[in-house]
């Protein structure tokens, strides 16, 4: 853990260093056209829902994995064997769709690849030696390692695979709410430096509702969660 921890510091530190030293290279320095503008609302759904998975995994993994002697296969790890790393996906992407050119996308998408599929494989041995069992069986029950299927997603409703709990939302508010100020900042001094404020207020409106939106979906997760524990515990009094 510590070790890829460090690995994600140094290349978030020499990513910094590239963007101080060259911004029009990587960032998006023009007039904001529709394109960049479905863009940018995408990209704060994308950045939004990356960070609910990424909670929602870390909060059900530490109530069920018993400091790592337990294979959780519920919740998120129903929908996919690395939901954390889906979700630091999506807010990755969803980052460089709103800040950044079209090119960089696919730089991203091919970093990601390299770094976390080789990741990906390392742990797996790991698991395999730590369940040899069950964990293998997990594996032929959820074969997606990161991406959902689509058949998937439909199967179950949304709070089976993302529960929800406020006090998870509250361990991660720091981390979620830095992300999205220092996006949401460089995107907003963007747009009105090379577009004026009209351009400015007809993005944020978008990137308003979308916010909303989050907002009626945790409300919607936390509820239904609260309620299903409230089910079991009184299954389990009877």
């Amino acid at each position: 853990m510590k070790k890829r921890l460090k690995i994600n510091g140094v290349v978030m530190f020499l990513t910094t260093i590239l963007l101080v030293a060259f911004p029009t290279i990587f960032l998006r320095m023009d007039i904001i056209g529709p394109a960049e503008e479905v863009a940018e609302i995408f990209g704060i759904a994308l950045i939004l829902l990356g960070q609910l998975i990424r909670v929602s995994a870390r909060g059900f993994k530490s109530g069920h994995s018993q400091n790592g002697f337990v294979l959780v296969q519920d919740g998120p790890y129903a929908l996919v064997r690395n939901p954390m790393y889906l979700g630091i996906f999506l807010i990755g992407l969803g980052v460089v769709l709103m800040l950044f050119k079209w090119w960089v996308v696919a730089i991203f998408i091919i970093f990601f690849v390299i770094r976390y599929i080789l990741l990906i494989y390392t742990e797996e041995k790991r698991l395999v030696s730590l369940f040899p069992e069950s964990y293998p069986a997990y594996c032929k029950d959820v074969p997606q390692r990161i991406f959902p299927s689509i058949t998937t997603l439909l199967e179950k409703d949304i709070h089976e695979y993302l529960p929800l709990k406020l006090k998870w939302i509250k361990r991660e508010i720091g981390s979620i709410s830095a992300v999205l100020f220092l996006v949401l900042l460089v995107e907003s001094w963007g747009d009105i430096s090379h577009g004026g404020i009209a351009v400015y207020l007809k993005g944020a409106a978008g990137m308003f509702a979308v916010i909303i939106l989050f907002i009626c979906l945790l409300g919607y997760l936390s509820r239904r969660t609260g309620n299903q524990n409230g089910s079991a515990k009184g299954q389990d009094n009877l």
